[in-house]
């Protein structure tokens, strides 16, 4: 393969990361920017002048997220394609990142409902946040974290599975 082609597939891997990254946190945001728009305007810093829940998702799924999908982009890239052994590509990676983020899906809505239902709300958060809010203030916020410590844990399991998958796809010479 040439150095050209590899560079290229290599860009593709972490293309791939970054847009699946944004797509899930665009539709993330869209979905909890309507349970409690105040996460977003009220608890990150203002980027958008709007209370539009539509373009604070869409504008906080972007921001927050493409970096993460690049960071997990470049660990996969070199899992599955640093070393002699058979690469990967990102059409090949693609099944495997859809995975990925129907596990993030899954971690996000049952933190949103553990914190929903069991947890509290921070003083800062209290002070700040009328009583009616603070339960959809708490499923905002944990499924928030449970997004990105699923994203990045997942993340790093699957590089662990594509690099063990990569290694177990090679037959050993046999010695004659």
């Amino acid at each position: 393969m040439s150095r050209f082609s590899e560079t290229t597939e290599s860009a593709k891997i972490v293309l791939l990361c970054i847009v699946a990254a944004v797509v899930y946190g665009i539709i993330h945001d869209q979905i909890t920017a309507r349970i409690c728009i105040e996460y977003f305007t009220v608890f990150h810093p203002p980027m958008f002048a709007t209370q539009s829940p539509t373009l604070q998702g869409l504008g906080w799924g972007i921001i927050a997220t493409w970096w993460a999908g690049a960071i997990v982009g470049v660990l996969l890239r070199s899992a599955a394609r640093s070393g002699p052994r058979n690469k990967m590509t990102a059409q090949q990676l693609f099944p495997f990142v859809v995975r990925l983020m129907i596990a993030m899906a899954f971690c996000a809505v049952v933190s949103g409902a553990i914190g929903y239902f069991w947890g509290s709300v921070p003083l800062d958060v209290s002070e700040n946040l009328p009583l009616a809010l603070h339960r959809r203030f708490l499923f905002d916020w944990w499924t928030h974290s449970a997004s990105y410590a699923s994203g990045f844990v997942g993340g790093l399991i699957l590089c662990i599975v594509i690099w063990i998958k990569r290694h177990r796809s090679v037959q050993p010479a046999i010695a004659l």
